[in-house]
């Protein structure tokens, strides 16, 4: 009684203070939307990965120790499809020159100033494999032979047949500036147009892991600039069709507005960063935040067609969904609170932001929302109590067909959930952008006509200053070169071994025989001196060999793959390790190594954040409707809906990957509020109306099925908006959650009511 005449006397004085509530709200919005001002964003791919990330580590530890792996790739593709062809070299060799005036470039490796060796006499020349590109047809023949042959040129720069040729620009990212990969990108852009229209008929497409961050950047700003303007379109249509009352949606889309400013303000006070996935917090915070404004309006608007007064209306419709608006903003807040169990960190800040506008959307719902529609006018045409004939019908056939309901819908959801074992764990994190991402068509491209960006590096490490020219070290290292190119998966190796290889037979006057590894170490080192000594600046030996010369990185690039595929290439290569090379150290990492590893660990980890979620939400529901049975009756449609989702992923797509890892936790929360609203009405009409189990239902749907239909199309539209972006991993979480909603509505009238008179046998 006493919490009774609490809520009473707060919604009588924020019906009777309206202007000082709102004061209050604005001033406490405003100070939190300051923190807006620091909100930074990160495009950098490796935001996805936590500090501890074991993948990560090794990465960066063959990042510090040889030059850094990002890179620029022009992909030059001449409409003759002969890339030696006098064009071609000229337009490559332009390229290469100008590439290096790219931001932070270090490197620029082509086909043009590849550095080949012959010798002449006891000399060793070392010269740009393409000096001038006006050179006879016998000189391209030449440097075609030369380059065709060469294990550093072949799939890397240049395609196996000559029809595409590449330049990779390597770019030393300081990661001070968050504007770094976009000048990095723009300048590469613009060069690629200079390119193109220098030379009529040639197509340069432009890939790498510079341009995948970029993509990264673009995808959240493209997201933010189309999805969120169409979502508040889609809002305010629904609301105006609901309520037909600009007043309440003014109202609404005030709260809305409101409720994001303090989340991503407050995100912003904390220093946190924007990524492409947290920077979908503003469109699920928008959708989030109608449900409860919907439920206090819909009770609002009843109150008033049955004669109450718009003050005793709106308090009495506080009064009612007090309870339930603030379970389901708990169940909801703890559901998102349990991405932070993931192993990626953009899913825990979504998480935290999203928790925090729900709660800041429930404050507001019950603050803010009645201090306007106290103020601002709405008619509202007055009618009988029953004013749902469509939700009565419904109900009527419902208890009529309870039977019937329980057995049939119960045999679909096994049916379908027995589908959920044919997904399986997989990710390619090319395939995170779609088909229409320039990035994405540049990388296919590059996929099926040349090596492609899927790689794997291997630090191998001596542990001795100067011994990467011992012998037996060289063929250990050769032995695995031989072993990986003996994989299908593999299409390039760039390793010293080829060089030390190729200065041998220079210095036996190029006799093909005497492509071998030198047998003498300081034979090798000898090589390794005189060869660094007629390098260009800029095209030295640090990306293969360390400062003191104790350990070198070999490079694998691989055909496209899935992360499945991948792993199991990766399991292969480590028994190989360890049943052939046991003398040195050896380290692998790269980033599509870490990215096929998180989605297996992260989907783990939400699961235990998962079950934690359901504990705490479930023991939540126990206390609140101070019944057991009804606690434990509202997890079946709380959890069947998720598991029918992923069974019919499981038969139109099969293919989980880092984005659907985490819905199970997302959704969960979520599908509560429609279970929670029906039954806190039905456990209502049972208490305070003492009706029986089938009036209580119809009671239920008569006062909170219009609203649960409002609320789930409004998360379901908003979840299918977020599908329409061109971040894959984006889009199919808000499929997979718009079907999740869909289906929990489905269950929680048609399911649930039918199970709630079977179940409750109180008299």
């Amino acid at each position: 009684m006493k919490n009774g005449r609490l809520l009473i006397s707060f919604t009588q004085f924020v019906t009777m203070n309206p202007w000082k509530i709102l004061l209050f709200i604005f001033v406490c919005v405003f100070l939190l939307g300051r923190g807006l001002e620091t909100l930074g964003f990160s495009n950098d791919y490796r935001v996805y990965f936590s500090k501890e990330n074991p993948q990560l580590q090794a990465f960066n530890n063959i990042q510090a120790t040889y030059n850094k792996s990002d890179s620029v790739m022009f992909v030059l593709q001449p409409d003759d499809g002969d890339v030696f062809s006098q064009k071609t070299l000229s337009a490559i060799q332009q390229l290469t020159e100008k590439a290096w005036k790219i931001p932070y470039s270090s490197r620029v490796d082509s086909l043009t100033n590849f550095q080949h060796t012959k010798a002449e006499e006891d000399d060793l020349i070392v010269a740009d494999l393409v000096v001038d590109s006006l050179v006879s047809i016998h000189e391209r023949n030449t440097i075609k032979e030369i380059a065709l042959n060469e294990p550093f040129l072949r799939n890397r720069l240049v395609s196996i047949s000559g029809h595409v040729a590449g330049v990779n620009v390597t770019v030393q990212l300081t990661g001070d500036d968050p504007t770094e990969v976009v000048k990095v990108a723009t300048a590469a852009r613009e060069l690629v147009l200079d390119i193109e229209k220098s030379y009529p008929g040639m197509k340069v497409y432009l890939s790498g892991m510079t341009m995948m961050s970029n993509s990264f950047n673009e995808a959240a700003l493209n997201d933010n600039k189309l999805l969120v303007p169409l979502m508040y379109a889609c809002i305010i249509l629904i609301l105006w069709g609901s309520f037909k009352s600009l007043s309440a949606t003014i109202s609404v889309v005030i709260l809305i507005l409101c409720s994001v400013v303090s989340s991503l303000g407050i995100a912003g006070w904390l220093g946190w960063s924007l990524t492409p996935t947290s920077a979908i917090a503003p469109t699920i915070i928008l959708t989030m935040a109608v449900a409860d404004c919907v439920h206090i309006l819909v009770t609002q608007f009843h109150h008033r067609r049955i004669g109450h007064e718009k003050q005793q209306a709106i308090q009495e419709s506080i009064r009612i969904n007090f309870q339930p608006v603030f379970l389901t903003s708990a169940t909801t807040a703890i559901g998102f609170l349990s991405m932070n169990f993931s192993d990626a960190p953009p899913f825990r800040d979504l998480g935290n932001m999203v928790a925090m506008g729900v709660i800041f959307a429930w404050l507001f719902s019950i603050t803010l929302l009645p201090a306007l529609m106290t103020l601002l006018p709405s008619k509202v045409q007055k009618t009988d109590e029953q004013d749902n004939p469509l939700m009565l019908g419904l109900a009527e056939w419902v208890i009529k067909k309870r039977k019937i309901l329980l057995i049939v819908n119960g045999l679909i959801a096994i049916v379908i959930i027995s589908f959920v074992p044919q997904n399986q764990l997989n990710d390619d994190f090319v395939k995170y952008f779609d088909e229409t991402t320039q990035f994405r068509q540049a990388t296919d491209f590059l996929n099926e006509n040349m090596g492609g960006i899927y790689s794997i590096e291997f630090s191998i490490d001596t542990d001795e200053a100067g011994a990467i020219s011992e012998p037996a070290f060289l063929e250990e290292v050769d032995k695995l070169v031989s072993w990986l190119h003996s994989q299908t998966e593999v299409v390039h190796i760039n390793s010293m071994t080829d060089t030390f290889k190729r200065l041998n037979k220079n210095m036996h006057g190029d006799k093909d025989e005497w492509y071998r590894l030198p047998d003498e170490r300081e034979l090798a080192a000898q090589y390794l001196l005189l060869y660094e000594m007629s390098l260009p600046y800029g095209l030295d030996l640090n990306d293969q060999i360390n400062i003191d010369k104790s350990g070198i990185r070999v490079t694998v690039l691989l055909e496209s793959m899935s992360s499945n595929k991948l792993l199991e290439l990766e399991q292969r290569i480590n028994h190989w390790l360890d049943q052939n090379i046991t003398k040195y150290k050896v380290e692998l990492a790269s980033p599509i190594l870490m990215f096929s590893h998180i989605g297996s660990r992260n989907i783990i980890r939400m699961i235990i954040g998962s079950l934690l979620a359901l504990v705490l939400i479930s023991f939540l529901l126990m206390l609140a409707f101070k019944s057991v049975k009804l606690g434990l009756i509202s997890l079946i449609p709380n959890l069947v809906p998720a598991g029918i989702a992923f069974g019919i992923w499981g038969i139109i797509n099969g293919q989980i990957g880092l984005g659907l890892s985490v819905v199970t936790g997302l959704t969960l929360g979520i599908v509560v509020d429609d279970t929670v609203h029906f039954i806190s009405k039905y456990q209502r009409a049972r208490t305070e109306k003492g009706m029986n189990s089938e009036d209580a239902v119809r009671y239920a749907f008569s006062t909170v099925g219009i609203a649960l239909w409002i609320t789930s199309l409004v998360l379901v539209v908003g979840f299918l908006v977020l599908s329409l972006s061109h971040f894959t991993m984006n889009a199919e979480m808000g499929l997979m959650t718009a079907i999740t909603i869909a289906i929990a509505l489905f269950l929680d009238l048609l399911f649930l009511p039918p199970l709630l008179m079977s179940l409750d046998k109180r008299k």
